[in-house]
């Protein structure tokens, strides 16, 4: 059997934790971005994303795709990607490698505003008043996409005696018990409370939370992202937290990444900004390595592959 060669754009610990999953497989190292070559008969590359978000996508490079058989993206998205990537070989997605992290950052997100953390705590006696905070048990929490990380959240917030209710591009029912389909996302803007955005951009959901949804937003909604900024409208965000529409935003991604200085997400007093660390938790390379391993043993035994990208859907 030919020597597997896998060209990583991934550091050290990645690629030693593929090492141990994989070890009849030779790992080379290349560098991040557009590659303009691979190793010597590698058919395997898992790609780190080429720009971050609102930055351009770089050209093709003379030769692609090398001899690749297999494209493994590290990220769920594939709008970080040029076209050019998914023409030649297969590509898969990294969907679900990073559910649980985004589950629980979610969820942290939701403690922390109605809880009013870290507002209440208090530095001296002159303070010791008691607060009013809210409560998570029988409040409603939206989901916007309900792919691996939704329905992570789902099981978590179920648990908590939350109501959910969710809106998916396919129509299919939940796949979680207890979750209800809502027919739209008007309907599910003004049912909810939390709102979290967990769909992928595409061409129909880029700028989709603008102002005539926001307008249907149940009164004090509080809006979380943790998928990709440009699902937002920011301009349409900022007015309806400046008019207590919304009593709330906690973002993790923006469009563009970074946001340039002086930017009002940066000073605003109802938004919660992160720089898009959702996903950075110990595990997320693990699981990576173990989804590579998997795919390969399928592609080896010429079975289909999980979690391939289709281009047309947008994921």
């Amino acid at each position: 059997m030919p020597e597997l060669v896998i060209a990583s754009q991934l550091n050290a610990d990645f690629n030693a934790l593929l090492a141990r999953e994989i070890p009849d497989a030779t790992i080379t190292p290349v560098p991040p971005g557009a590659p303009e070559s691979v190793p010597e008969g590698a058919s395997v590359l898992v790609a780190v994303p080429f720009r971050r978000a609102g930055a351009a996508l770089p050209r093709r490079p003379d030769g692609w795709p090398f001899n690749l058989r297999w494209v493994q993206l590290a990220s769920s998205g594939i709008d970080f990607y040029p076209d050019w990537l998914f023409e030649g070989p297969l590509v898969t997605s990294a969907r679900g490698t990073s559910a649980n992290a985004l589950a629980e950052f979610a969820l942290a997100a939701i403690f922390a505003a109605t809880k009013r953390l870290p507002e209440i705590w208090i530095d001296g006696p002159q303070r010791w008043n008691p607060i009013p905070l809210g409560t998570i048990t029988g409040s409603v929490l939206g989901l916007v996409g309900f792919g691996a990380a939704g329905q992570a959240l789902a099981r978590r917030a179920l648990a908590l005696g939350m109501r959910i209710v969710a809106v998916r591009r396919s129509g299919v029912a939940p796949e979680v018990p207890g979750v209800e389909l809502a027919p739209d996302l008007e309907t599910l803007f003004g049912l909810s409370d939390h709102v979290v955005l967990a769909a992928p951009l595409t061409p129909e959901t880029e700028r989709r939370v603008n102002a005539d949804l926001l307008a249907q937003a149940k009164p004090g909604l509080h809006l979380i992202n943790i998928a990709r900024g440009a699902l937002i409208d920011d301009d349409a965000l900022l007015a309806a937290l400046d008019s207590g529409k919304l009593s709330l935003a906690s973002l993790d991604v923006t469009h563009p990444e970074p946001l340039p200085d002086g930017h009002p997400f940066y000073r605003h007093p109802r938004v919660r900004l992160s720089p898009h660390t959702s996903v950075f938790t110990p595990d997320l390379r693990a699981n990576l390595a173990l989804k590579v391993a998997a795919n390969l043993n399928r592609l080896r035994q010429s079975q289909p592959l999980i979690d391939l990208v289709d281009r047309a859907r947008g994921y």
